[in-house]
């Protein structure tokens, strides 16, 4: 049987020896990383979860600490599932938070 590939056309990449689910994900690391090297990001945290009722839990691509004092939480998309949909909008209902989709 021949792998197909990721049903999105997602091209999983490594980057600085870390696993992104796709090359646009892996790029926007790399854009935080020249962020961060010019000051006006102070770090990020990769792959950060968020627990849900129900046992359940939302994973958000980055979560970015900006100098000036400002958090962003961010999730790189290029195909926006429902299940996607149901999980940000519990995310967004359960924490004081707003995800970012880039």
């Amino acid at each position: 049987m021949k792998f197909r590939g990721h049903k999105f056309n997602a091209k999983p990449t490594t980057l600085d020896n870390n696993r992104f689910a796709s090359k646009k994900e892996a790029n926007y690391y790399a854009e935080l990383k020249l962020l961060q090297k010019a000051g006006e990001v102070l770090f990020f945290l990769r792959q950060v979860p968020f627990h849900l009722p129900g046992n359940s839990k939302y994973v958000c691509d980055f979560l970015i600490f900006y100098a000036n004092g400002d958090c962003q939480i961010v999730d790189v998309k290029g195909m926006k599932t429902a299940m996607y949909k149901l999980k940000k909008s519990l995310v967004e209902a359960h924490y004081p938070i707003t995800i970012t989709e880039v």
